[in-house]
């Protein structure tokens, strides 16, 4: 008889989003006279810009005809793509990564999941606290993690960094040697963000420890201040101890149509094994790449009229967060992030749970936000909102939550 992997089993509940939204759906459908503002899920709203969609037409058009017609996409993704990705993103920061060193997906969720399986299910994984679920949740079905204790919402065998106001929601080096380090900044769901140097802090611990970092940079795109790094490869020694993922959806809308890379540089290996090659073989193996078409359009993201036109996009969502930040701010509560990220991440009132604040806003002011327990044990007792609806629709969510 079959056997299932048992793993599985040992998760709690359903994903964070999943619950969220049959909680949404089961309140709509008894107040279909209530409408609804959603502020939860990171989904962008703007449409694609011209520069994307004009790339998108010129590609489609290409498939339908023999000269230009493409199939099966190289392994790592067209070159034509991976050399846009860092001329734009890596040497203009002066990061040292090559065209062979870019691998191209279809975002940065998959890969972040997928690329734990090149790893011993012996290591040891630390994790922020709250952090994003599927950076925990994959290593569960993996089954790294250890035993689940309900009442503490931990897993036994996770080192758990804890992100609080104390320490500015950004954690401090663990006191437990991990193998794998998860950090993830401009952070998901706190709107965090750290120092270059603190950054080097991080990378200097995980090469004498002997780490990996897997450094998920999917929101660098809306990074403002100065001393903030876009890239890990901006800090000395990273090329030997991190891997780092992107995405294209939250800096270019492409959410729907789907596109990321991960960058493993060829020096990090482990002893004489190269993380390049494995991640090279699972690749190759179990991906077919992004359509043409879709790694077309990500290239007009680098032209300069795409440059402008997701730059532009980036101020109109960066806009709302500011509005969100300073509506709640001016309603009393204690909120932070929206500066270097699309997130505002904001302390229940009144001593309410997490879900109970949940519960609450979409009753009374009919406003869908994230519990920030579903991010992890830390986020108890905080919410998290996204700035990535509508200028009207935020300023109307606010001006509701303002009155409740």
């Amino acid at each position: 008889m079959f056997r299932i992997n048992e793993n599985y089993l040992k998760l709690p509940g359903s994903y964070l989003f999943s619950n969220i939204a049959k909680k949404v759906n089961a309140f709509t459908a008894a107040h279909p006279d209530k409408p609804v503002i959603r502020l939860g899920i990171g989904d962008v709203t703007q449409p694609l810009a011209p520069a994307i969609i004009d790339a998108l037409h010129e590609a489609v058009d290409e498939m339908a005809h023999e000269e230009t017609f493409h199939g099966y996409a190289p392994d790592l993704g067209y070159e034509f793509l991976r050399n846009a990705i860092v001329e734009g993103d890596y040497k203009a920061r002066g990061c040292e990564i090559t065209a062979d060193e870019v691998f191209i997906s279809d975002g940065a969720k998959c890969d972040s999941g997928n690329i734990q399986e090149i790893f011993s299910l012996d290591n040891k994984i630390a994790v922020c606290d709250p952090v994003y679920p599927v950076y925990v949740d994959t290593n569960v079905m993996a089954g790294r993690t250890g035993t689940y204790d309900p009442k503490s919402e931990i897993w036994s065998d996770v080192i758990y960094m804890p992100c609080t106001s104390e320490n500015g929601f950004a954690p401090e080096l663990p006191r437990e040697t991990p193998d794998i380090i998860y950090l993830c900044f401009p952070n998901n769901p706190t709107g965090a963000a750290i120092s270059k140097d603190r950054l080097q802090e991080w990378v200097d611990y995980a090469n004498r420890v002997g780490a990996v970092i897997i450094y998920d940079a999917a929101y660098e795109a809306y990074i403002s201040e100065e001393d903030v790094p876009h890239s890990i490869y901006e800090c000395d020694g990273a090329r030997g101890c991190a891997i780092e993922l992107r995405s294209f959806s939250k800096n270019a809308g492409f959410t729907g149509t789907r596109l990321g890379f991960t960058v493993i540089p060829k020096e990090l290996k482990c002893g004489d094994v190269s993380l390049h090659g494995l991640w090279a073989r699972r690749h190759g193996t179990k991906y077919n790449g992004a359509p043409y078409i879709i790694q077309k359009a990500g290239a007009a993201v680098y032209t300069p009229q795409g440059r402008r036109q997701v730059q532009e996009q980036v101020a109109y969502y960066m806009k709302n967060a500011k509005a969100i930040y300073q509506g709640l701010k001016e309603a009393g509560y204690s909120v932070s992030g929206g500066v270097n990220a699309p997130y505002i991440w904001l302390k229940t009132p009144d001593g309410m749970s997490s879900w109970e604040f949940f519960d609450y806003l979409l009753e009374h002011a009919n406003v869908v936000g994230t519990p920030g327990s579903g991010f992890g044990p830390s986020g108890e007792g905080y919410f998290r909102l996204t700035a990535f609806g509508s200028y009207e629709n935020t300023l109307a969510a606010i001006k509701r939550i303002q009155s409740m």
